[in-house]
C-alpha cells in the first residue's frame, strides 16, 4: 500500500464483547460487581495480612504482592470499559491503548512469576522445613520479587515498543473490551515477522520459565508427601497447597484458552477465557486463599471482633 493511501490511526474502537444493548447492560453490570469485588477483596486480604504480625512470613508476603498485582490488572482494563459504556462510547487513544498494553504485559505476567515463587515457597516449606528460615530470608523474598518486576518490566517495554513501531491505517476495531495485544497486532498494516517471531521466542519463554518452575516444584512437594508416614502430614501439606493450586489452574487455563489454540478469528470461547483471564481470576484469588486458610480467617476475625 503506498503511503499517500495509508491514513494513520489516532485511536481505536473497543467494540466489546457484545453489540446487544440488553446484553451489554447485563455485561456492564457484571464487570461492575465483579471489579469492585476485586478491589474490595484484594484490599481486605493485604489489610489483613498487614495488621497480624503473625502473617508477616514469607508465604503472606507473596500473597500481599500477588493481591496488589491482581487490583493494578484488573485496574488495566475494567474501569476504561465502564467508562466508555457509561459515556456512550467505544474509542481508546492510540496512546491510551500503547499504555494499556504495556501494563497488560507487566501484570498479567507478574501474576505468572508470582505464582512460581510462591511454588517455590511451598516446595521449601515441605520438602526443607528445618532450613526454611535459612532459606526464605527477609531480604531474598524481597529479592525474588524484585528480580521478577524487573523481568516482566523488560518484557513489558520490549513488546510495546516493537508494537509502536506498526503503522496502523484504516482498520482500527478491535472486537474487544480492551487493546488486546494479538487483536491489535492483526489490525497493523506493517510487516509483523518481528513481533511475531518475538512473541513466540521471548514472550514463549517468559511464559513458559514459571509454569516449568511451578511445575518442578510440585513435582518435588508430590514427591515428598507421597513419603510420609502420617495421614496427617499428608493432610497438612495439601493444605497449604490446595489453594495455590486452584489459582495456577484458574490462572494458566485461561491464557491457554485466549492464546495456545489456533484460531483464524475472534470466538466466543477467546471472550470468556479473555474475562476469565482479566476478571474473574483476580476477583477469586482473595476467596480461594481465604476460605480455606485458618490463619487468614482467624486475623479477620480479631479485626472484626476489634473494631
Amino acid at each position: 500500500m503506498d503511503g499517500d493511501n495509508q491514513t494513520t490511526v489516532t485511536e481505536f474502537l473497543l467494540l466489546g464483547l457484545s453489540e446487544d444493548s440488553v446484553q451489554e447492560e447485563l455485561v456492564f453490570g457484571m464487570f461492575l460487581g465483579m471489579y469492585m469485588v476485586t478491589i474490595s477483596g484484594n484490599l481486605l486480604i493485604i489489610l489483613i495480612i498487614s495488621c497480624d504480625p503473625r502473617l508477616h512470613t514469607p508465604m503472606y508476603f507473596f500473597l500481599a504482592n500477588l493481591s496488589s498485582v491482581d487490583i493494578c490488572f484488573s485496574s488495566v482494563t475494567v474501569p476504561k470499559a465502564l467508562v466508555n459504556h457509561m459515556v456512550g462510547s467505544k474509542s481508546i487513544t492510540y496512546t491510551e491503548c500503547m499504555v494499556q498494553m504495556y501494563f497488560l504485559f507487566i501484570f498479567g505476567i507478574m501474576d505468572g512469576f508470582l505464582l512460581s515463587v510462591m511454588a517455590y515457597d511451598r516446595y521449601v516449606a515441605i520438602c526443607h522445613p528445618l532450613h526454611y528460615t535459612l532459606m526464605m530470608r527477609p531480604r531474598f523474598c524481597v529479592l525474588l520479587v524484585a528480580i521478577s518486576w524487573v523481568i516482566t518490566h523488560l518484557h513489558a517495554l520490549l513488546h510495546t515498543l516493537l508494537m509502536v513501531r506498526l503503522t496502523f491505517c484504516s482498520h482500527n476495531a478491535v472486537p474487544h473490551f480492551y487493546c488486546d495485544p494479538y487483536l491489535v497486532l492483526k489490525l497493523s498494516c506493517s510487516d509483523t515477522f518481528i513481533n511475531d517471531v518475538t512473541a513466540f521466542a521471548e514472550g514463549g519463554m517468559i511464559f513458559t520459565t514459571p509454569f516449568v518452575c511451578i511445575v518442578v516444584s510440585y513435582a518435588y512437594i508430590c514427591s515428598k508427601v507421597l513419603k510420609m508416614p502420617s495421614v496427617h502430614g499428608i493432610r497438612k501439606a495439601m493444605s497449604t497447597c490446595g489453594s495455590h493450586l486452584t489459582v495456577v489452574c484458574l490462572f494458566y487455563g485461561a491464557i491457554l484458552g485466549v492464546y495456545m489454540h489456533p484460531s483464524s478469528s475472534y470466538s466466543l470461547q477467546d471472550a470468556v477465557a479473555s474475562v476469565f483471564f482479566t476478571v474473574v481470576t483476580p476477583m477469586a484469588n482473595p476467596f480461594i486463599y481465604s476460605l480455606r486458610n485458618r490463619d487468614i480467617k482467624g486475623a479477620l476475625r480479631k479485626i472484626i471482633l476489634r473494631s
